[in-house]
């Protein structure tokens, strides 16, 4: 049986009480119909897990007491931040979504040449709606940290962060190219962080690629057929963690 998973402020941890919020209490109450004596579990968003036994489920309040506490399972060795050309919204919230569950730990969001979304203006609603997206699909996919969403950036702004990353990769449609298998270039010390760059519909310009290798960045491709921007942003970061043996089970 499936049990409910919950993430949970550091501050509703004491000991081995916990209390969720309002809005989980309702959840828990009304939707999930759960009661006292039943368990879930809750995250702290440090990698950590509990198992809990509620001791109150009601309409406004839910609490429970941990009885088992464990590292989450769920997170990927291998730090994949995905540089993003922004995207319309029901897009730009797909990849949120199934990049949180295939294992995305940092989304950045990207105005490029060729972006349709021109704004760097992030009103606090959608923000609001962007951390609830990553929180449920974090909860669903079993995953031990909350994916980060950071501010969007301007295109040379991104190309600056590159190099701190052990590996940046950047989607390219044309020009010299490698296979992923090439770019990550197994060796003694497989890569910790690697950077991902999509591009927006109709790709990088020639100019973006060129900024981006400059700054270390290697052009791949995925195989013959071009990829809409959203898929390869769920496409490349499954390849790169599979690559790395982070979907073995």
């Amino acid at each position: 049986m499936t049990v409910n998973r919950f993430f949970i402020s550091t501050s509703d941890l004491e000991d081995d009480r916990v209390r969720l919020s309002p809005e989980q209490a309702h959840q828990v109450y009304h939707v999930l119909r759960l009661r006292a004596g039943d368990v879930v579990v809750v995250l702290d968003d440090t990698g950590m897990e509990y198992n809990v036994t509620l001791t109150t489920a009601e309409k406004r309040e839910a609490a429970g007491r941990v009885t088992q506490r464990r590292q989450a399972r769920g997170e990927p060795t291998v730090q994949v931040v995905l540089f993003q050309s922004m995207l319309a919204r029901e897009k730009f919230e797909w990849v949120l979504q199934k990049g949180a569950e295939v294992g995305v730990a940092r989304f950045v969001p990207v105005l490029t040449e060729r972006s349709l979304v021109r704004t760097r203006q992030i009103e606090e609603t959608k923000r609001t709606r962007w951390r609830r997206i990553l929180t449920e699909a974090a909860e669903q996919s079993h995953r031990g940290r909350i994916p980060e969403i950071a501010e969007i950036v301007a295109w040379k702004e991104a190309v600056l962060q590159l190099g701190h990353f052990d590996r940046a990769l950047i989607a390219a449609t044309s020009g010299p190219t490698r296979t992923l298998k090439e770019a990550l270039r197994p060796d003694d010390k497989p890569p910790a962080s690697i950077a991902v760059l999509i591009g927006p519909e109709g790709g990088f310009s020639d100019d973006e690629v060129r900024q981006a290798c400059k700054s270390g960045a290697v052009p791949i491709r995925i195989g013959p057929r071009i990829l809409r921007t959203e898929t390869a942003a769920i496409v490349i970061p499954a390849l790169i963690l599979h690559e790395l043996g982070d979907l073995q089970s």
